[in-house]
């Protein structure tokens, strides 16, 4: 007997970190450019900047993807938002700056975007920042007519989210499907699985199906691999390739 799916209002082409490679991922550019290529769900990461507001960042270090240096964690949100976190994808968006949550909460909400909300701690600010995203989101998604799905590889993360904010959804995600996921998943409260998509299989797919839950896929950027998963029945699917794994396309 399969068991009753939870409510998916979500679109199964999902924009990795808003714009995927065409901008600088986590930011309002990358949300803008991801809405103009169709796309009605992004994918982004959170964390907490050293005096505690939230902001859209996916590495513990701002190297990368800014002209700075060293860990978030130790600056400020004055002084990360002094960084530029463009200019290193392209010179069209050199100056972009470090967006908050609460920026890109208005955003997507005003333009009728899902989004799934990654909680990506800093090292030793698990419990912390899955509460605060929580609440955070609770408090900006207020009203909103789809809530955002909460994710984290962090379960610590995730049960803070669950204790602070039990009527979000959440997902597990994974970078190797343990074998004891459907007991992960009851632990959390989960409504999905996020799996890396070398592991996503249609018996994997439908095995999540019959426990009751919804079962996503990152990062999928071969068009052939997407259509692939999407004939199997998998409810998302998490891209780069915003051009040619598209709704429309």
């Amino acid at each position: 007997m399969t068991a009753e799916l939870p409510s998916w209002p979500y679109s199964r082409y999902i924009a990795h970190r808003g714009g995927g490679r065409l901008a600088p991922e986590n930011t309002l550019a990358a949300m803008r450019v991801g809405a103009a290529h169709g796309f009605t769900m992004f994918e982004y990461d959170v964390k907490l900047s050293r005096d505690n507001v939230l902001v859209l960042m996916h590495d513990d270090n701002v190297d990368r993807t800014s002209n700075g240096t060293g860990p978030a964690a130790a600056k400020s949100y004055a002084e990360l938002a002094q960084l530029d976190f463009g200019a290193w994808h392209s010179a069209a968006y050199a100056g972009e700056p470090l967006p908050t949550l609460a920026a890109v909460a208005r955003y997507t909400v005003a333009n009728h975007i899902a989004s799934n909300v990654e909680i990506k701690p800093c090292p030793g600010r698990e419990a912390e920042t899955g509460a605060a995203v929580a609440l955070a989101c609770k408090q900006l998604w207020q009203g909103a007519s789809t809530p955002p799905l909460l994710s984290s590889f962090a379960e610590e993360s995730l049960q803070a989210a669950l204790d602070a904010a039990p009527e979000l959804p959440r997902a597990l995600l994974v970078e190797k499907v343990p074998a004891d996921w459907r007991e992960r998943l009851a632990k959390y409260q989960c409504v999905a699985l996020n799996i890396n998509q070398q592991d996503a299989t249609r018996d994997l797919i439908d095995a999540v199906h019959a426990a009751g839950y919804r079962i996503a896929a990152w990062t999928v950027n071969d068009p052939e691999r997407a259509r692939v998963l999407l004939d199997w029945g998998i409810d998302g699917i998490f891209t780069d390739e915003l051009a040619a794994i598209r709704p429309a396309a």
